[in-house]
């Protein structure tokens, strides 16, 4: 099955999108159920300003229509590392939410990385090549100096544990895997083409790049995701992926779903 690649205006927010296209017409179309909108957030990367802009963006595209049964927001995870508000974005997502919506948490792989740093500091290596070093920043923990990189670390987790507030935490560990509705199956990374979506596993939902990223096949679902990041969304006949780079491009991405439709709030 031949498949091509065009760039579309989505309206009404005039974003340029990649969508891949079917030209046999054998296109699943996935919907949500009836009387629900869903607005899924992609990778916010310590970019509070971002966030608060797309709330805004959010709150502004619902009021433009008629009463909801549902409203949900999904955030994809990777909330943190990279910008320089970590916290902030914390902080908005506990203390700001959106009134009436449900909201969905997932967890991404820099809170993985983040949690696994916090119960060893070995990890941490890794944890702070990746923008690990701006999240301690904006919880005013300064890196120590003069040690050698295992006490480094070991000091860094030490006063981490101490620098993050208790409700924080509490959130990092509440965040999930996967969240599904309807024919859509929201995650961080993607999932492992061929196995069944209730046997995916954890590395994979958090990780994955390929082959989920050029797999053409069926999927049980329509998969929407972020961890890859491109300049536009992406669209094809299996997946949706709405990572834009929002730490350093300044585009967040909100893909918009309701019924069989979908569009995209970018900031």
């Amino acid at each position: 099955m031949l498949t091509f690649l065009k760039r579309v205006f989505i309206k009404p927010t005039s974003t340029v999108v990649e969508e891949e296209v079917v030209p046999d017409g054998e296109t699943f179309i996935p919907t949500l159920p009836d009387g629900v909108r869903l607005y899924a957030v992609g990778d916010i990367h310590g970019r509070a300003d971002l966030l608060r802009r797309i709330h805004t963006l959010i709150a502004e595209d619902e009021a433009e229509t008629s009463v909801l049964q549902r409203k949900i927001i999904v955030y994809l995870g990777d909330y943190i590392d990279r910008g320089d508000d970590s916290k902030g974005v914390i902080d908005l997502l506990l203390d700001e939410p959106l009134l009436g919506y449900e909201r969905v948490f997932l967890k991404g792989n820099h809170e993985a990385e983040f949690q696994d740093f916090l119960v060893n500091p070995t990890a941490g290596h890794v944890w702070t090549q990746y923008g690990g070093l701006s999240t301690a920043l904006s919880y005013q923990v300064r890196v120590p100096g003069r040690v050698s990189a295992e006490q480094r670390m070991r000091e860094l987790r030490d006063q981490m544990l101490e620098a993050v507030p208790q409700n924080h935490h509490s959130f990092f560990t509440s965040l999930r895997f996967r969240y599904e509705l309807g024919d859509f199956f929201f995650v961080h990374a993607g999932i492992r083409p061929g196995l069944p979506l209730g046997q995916q596993k954890p590395p994979d939902l958090l990780w994955i790049r390929e082959p989920f990223l050029t797999y053409k096949g069926r999927l049980e679902k329509m998969v929407v995701h972020g961890h890859s990041i491109t300049e536009l969304p992406f669209v094809s006949h299996n997946r949706i992926g709405i990572d834009t780079g929002a730490y350093h491009s300044g585009h967040l991405t909100c893909l918009v779903l309701e019924g069989a439709t979908r569009r995209f709030l970018v900031t």
